[in-house]
């Protein structure tokens, strides 16, 4: 049950993504596709989650939901608000933040061998440098970038920006209930992504949709 639970996690958030990519070809933005970038990764932590409780975390596995969930997502999603608001340089910043993060994914040694079905804590897997300091900075900075950008543009977009920090909230208990199991934290993947996307397509009061 948990990893059918994940997979539809999966599924759910991919479908996201993928309709945020349909609205970018509508309407091309470049925070469209950082955002539907975002909510890939998140389906990649996701279905990494289903792998897991499947089949037993392996060393691939946790590689996998180390990079989408703990490495990727709120970067991305930092960067499409920054994006949102006229900061041009975000794009190729994320771009070399992508390529370190996937690098540092693949070469990083972990501390113990993987086996069964919880999901593992990264501070038992990997060493504080540099896996673990790259995601602390990475979403740091990337909820920051997001809460900002929502704050100072909520009298403009008040529905859809709240939104976009209720999603960011709920992403932040998952990640914070992690040790709870699969079971606990795929609802809550799929709960943040519905509201990140929300927030995302919400119009703008006065702006056709």
């Amino acid at each position: 049950m948990e990893a059918l639970l994940a997979f539809a996690a999966a599924l759910v958030t991919l479908r996201l993504s993928a309709e945020l990519v349909r609205r970018n070809r509508r309407r091309p933005a470049p925070e469209l596709l950082a955002w539907a970038a975002a909510l890939a990764a998140y389906a990649v932590a996701a279905g990494a989650l289903a792998w897991g409780a499947a089949a037993g975390w392996s060393d691939a596995a946790f590689r996998v939901y180390y990079l989408g969930g703990a490495l990727l997502t709120a970067p991305l999603l930092g960067a499409g608000s920054l994006l949102l608001a006229g900061r041009r340089w975000a794009l190729p910043v994320a771009l070399v933040y992508s390529g370190l993060a996937v690098g540092v994914t693949l070469a990083v040694p972990l501390e113990i061998e993987l086996a069964g079905t919880d999901v593992p804590e990264a501070q038992e897997v990997l060493a504080l440098w540099p896996a673990r300091v790259l995601a602390i900075a990475g979403n740091s900075l990337g909820t920051l970038a997001v809460v900002v950008v929502a704050l100072a543009t909520i009298r403009r977009r008040p529905v859809g920006n709240a939104l976009l920090l209720a999603g960011v909230g709920v992403a932040a208990v998952g990640s914070t209930l992690g040790g709870l199991g699969v079971g606990a934290l795929a609802p809550l993947l799929a709960l943040a992504a519905l509201l990140l996307y929300a927030g995302f397509v919400a119009p703008t009061p006065g702006r056709a949709p």
